[in-house]
């Protein structure tokens, strides 16, 4: 039988398709084993750990939804810990955002040096959390430089912000405010630069100036870049964790301990893993239900060009 060059072709064709499927799998296997180690395989373990009563230490019993229930039911605490979770967010979303688009728009293309102002106002978002939050601290207490300065200057003794009932939820949104603010300023300052110069023309043509010009035009245009922010930002504020524990310590009482405090304290000061792993998939479902809302009303305020 002689061999053709029309049958060597779809063999080599086909060991070709060999080679290359064994080189993608060589390539992703790191990947996969990575994602299933350390997010599929936690993912699993933390469902059925939230159906357990599983202590660090003992015996483990199947209680079903008995978790779930005790959250909702009879927790003294997850209550006031979505409560505060909620409170930060409502406080911490706006104002980012707000000063977030003001700094870009300030920052536009007539200042001078406003690549170093960008620095500037970038510098506490790649600075460790820990760094940041220490500062504030020592700004903040009694003694620091804040009451310092208005003991001196004005005569006026200003309340232990960290302690106070009041204050302290105010601080730690302040806090986390500066240390955020610079992402979301990046972010809608890159949407403001790629605005196409026709458009703000014809709109300044046609009579847009100050404010109408910012709500009917500026604003519109770049409504992606800020639904994106919008999106990411309360993500991060139903997760945030570092800033009450470093700043307050959850406290006075429980008044700044959000919903990620309480399932830390639950898991590893309490040694309930069990009620700990049920409380974070009651967040996971919150910050999925709030994130489909989002994108389901984005289509009433947000416009892409097609």
């Amino acid at each position: 039988m002689i061999t053709t060059e029309s049958s060597i072709a779809p063999r080599r064709r086909n060991r070709l398709r060999n080679m290359e499927r064994w080189h993608a799998l060589g390539f992703i296997t790191p990947a996969v084993i990575g994602l299933s180690v350390f997010t599929m395989l936690p993912v699993g373990l933390a469902i059925v750990m939230s159906l357990f009563d599983w202590p660090i230490f003992g015996d483990r019993e199947f209680v079903g939804f008995g978790n779930y229930i005790e959250l909702l039911t009879s927790s003294p605490d997850f209550w006031p810990a979505l409560r505060n979770s909620v409170v930060f967010t409502l406080l911490y979303v706006p104002i980012n955002l707000i000063l977030a688009l003001g700094l870009a728009l300030l920052l536009g293309p007539r200042i001078k040096g406003r690549a170093v102002f960008r620095v500037l106002f970038f510098i506490p978002v790649v600075t460790p959390i820990v760094a940041n939050a220490l500062v504030w601290k020592l700004i903040l207490q009694p003694d620091g430089l804040l009451n310092g300065l208005s003991t001196t200057w004005f005569g006026i003794t200003l309340p232990n912000f960290l302690v106070d009932q009041n204050w302290a939820m105010i601080a730690v949104v302040t806090m986390s405010v500066w240390s955020g603010l610079g992402y979301n300023m990046l972010v809608l300052t890159a949407a403001l630069e790629q605005l196409p110069a026709s458009v703000l023309e014809a709109a300044q043509i046609d009579g847009a100036r100050g404010i109408r010009l910012m709500t009917k035009v500026v604003i519109p245009l770049i409504s992606p870049s800020i639904f994106f922010a919008a999106v990411m930002t309360i993500i991060s504020s139903l997760q945030v964790f570092a800033q009450p524990q470093l700043l307050t310590g959850g406290g006075p009482g429980t008044s700044t301990i959000p919903l990620v405090m309480f399932i830390y304290n639950t898991g590893f000061k309490f040694q309930d893993l069990g009620l700990a792993a049920a409380g974070a998939w009651l967040l996971f479902i919150i910050i999925i239900g709030i994130t489909a809302l989002q994108f389901r009303a984005q289509k009433k305020w947000v416009h892409y060009e097609h």
